[in-house]
């Protein structure tokens, strides 16, 4: 009943006339055309050929973080009692640093995307550095296809945002734990009609970065779907904040669904860069040994995800709300495990004020998850200060504070377990 009523969804968006190209990354990493000198796009880079058969346009994307971890719990027991220290970081990082290659060739609808991308404080984790890329092609205004690296539409953040977070590069802990990621496979999207959109992947697993094929199943075990209308210019990728300033209301109401089923051989590594780890409430493994209990490790599993958000932006100010519902079930395992399914639930809370139009932004993200293993929740307060009044370069002082978290790696704020006070300073540059 369920892959009927998939499938009579991808027809009724394949019939429709209307059309919309959504881009499979980030929205400005998108742009092939000639740009202007006096009208710049944050990613949208040095023109580099613009020829009657083909653009080339180089971009890049550089982030500089210094983050203090110093007053957090020293250690954190899981949910069988066993107790391990936390490893507190106090350090400067060139974060990240992406160079993206983008165009056309031979005709402006057949659109390529290449990228080095390096996590610096990842250095000598297998996914430090990433070399990948896609290829699109517009079949026709409503049917755009794309095949290569490309985002799972799990949740908001990954229908093509980034980096126009309110957070630099930092999803809220609630999403982070929920969603999927990056991952090899083939994908449609577009618009149904005016000011609806969509997205449908099928891909290898959840997250293939640092992941060989060797460790993959054979097939397309991975499948997500998106869909979400938007009124009054709020944005197709659906940025957060409004810096714009829309002098009307501007709407948006989406949903997603995601089904996967995982092996433990397939998962990333648990430091590598994007990574999505499907993990217990109380930051536990679901794959790794004796995480249910001693003598016990689960080899395969299905992964079953809804999202639904929505949100508002009127006059500098926005208010975003995400809600998340995981299954996960289906287990293969040795030894015999306490639970036949687990369930989870969350929620991610943001809001947003530009206290100077197109300069400084004030923020806060609340995210509480629902969990068999534990209840972790999170708040954090932060400024966005666009120094060249557009979003090309900001600096982002953010403190947070996390009450064991369930998710935590090193390119990302906090780490398993984490609970008390993070501060981290950002810099942020994107031509």
């Amino acid at each position: 009943m369920r892959s009927k009523l998939l499938y009579a969804v991808l027809l009724f968006v394949y019939l429709n006339s209307a059309w919309a190209q959504i881009p499979s990354n980030p929205v400005s990493v998108d742009s092939i055309g000639e740009q202007k000198e006096d009208d710049h796009r944050p990613g949208s880079g040095f023109l580099v050929v613009n020829s009657k058969k083909a653009t080339l346009t180089i971009s890049p994307y550089v982030t500089i973080r210094y983050l203090n971890q110093g007053a957090l719990d020293d250690t954190y027991t899981n949910h069988l009692g066993q107790t391990s220290i936390i490893d507190k970081r106090n350090d400067l990082q060139f974060q990240k640093a992406v160079v993206y290659f983008k165009g056309w060739l031979v005709d402006p609808k057949f659109r390529y995307l290449l990228y080095v991308w390096s996590a610096n404080a990842n250095q000598g984790q297998g996914a430090q550095v990433v070399v990948a890329g896609n290829l699109q092609y517009e079949i026709n205004r409503h049917f755009d296809i794309g095949a290569g690296i490309g985002s799972l539409p799990t949740s908001r953040s990954l229908i093509g945002n980034w980096p126009f977070w309110l957070r630099q590069d930092a999803r809220p802990m609630a999403e982070e734990f929920f969603r999927g990621s990056f991952t090899t496979g083939i994908w449609a999207q577009g618009e149904i009609t005016k000011g609806i959109y969509y997205k449908t992947m099928l891909g290898n697993n959840l997250s293939q970065l640092g992941v060989d094929a060797g460790q993959l199943d054979n097939g397309f075990n991975t499948f997500s779907t998106s869909v979400w209308w938007t009124t009054n210019d709020f944005g197709r990728v659906a940025n957060f904040g409004d810096f714009e300033r829309h002098e009307k209301l501007a709407t948006l109401l989406g949903g997603a669904y995601t089904t996967s089923k995982e092996s433990r051989q397939s998962q990333a590594g648990t430091e590598d860069p994007e990574n999505s780890q499907i993990r217990l409430s109380d930051g536990t493994g679901v794959f790794a040994l004796n995480a249910f209990g001693n003598g016990t490790q689960v080899l395969s599993a299905k992964y079953q995800m809804t999202s639904f958000n929505g949100g508002l932006k009127y006059k500098g100010l926005s208010l975003d709300l995400e809600y998340y519902i995981r299954w996960v079930n289906d287990f293969e395992s040795t030894g015999t495990l306490p639970v036949s399914e687990l369930f989870d639930n969350g929620y991610a809370i943001q809001a947003s004020g530009m206290l100077i139009n197109k300069t400084l932004q004030m923020y806060s993200t609340y995210s509480y998850i629902d969990g068999e293993y534990g209840k972790p929740w999170e708040v954090t307060c932060g400024l966005n200060w666009y120094i060249l009044k557009s979003r090309v370069l900001r600096i982002n002082p953010e403190v947070l504070y996390v009450e064991n978290s369930p998710v935590g790696y090193l390119s990302y704020p906090t780490v398993v377990g984490a609970k008390g006070l993070i501060g981290m300073l950002n810099l942020e540059l994107f031509f």
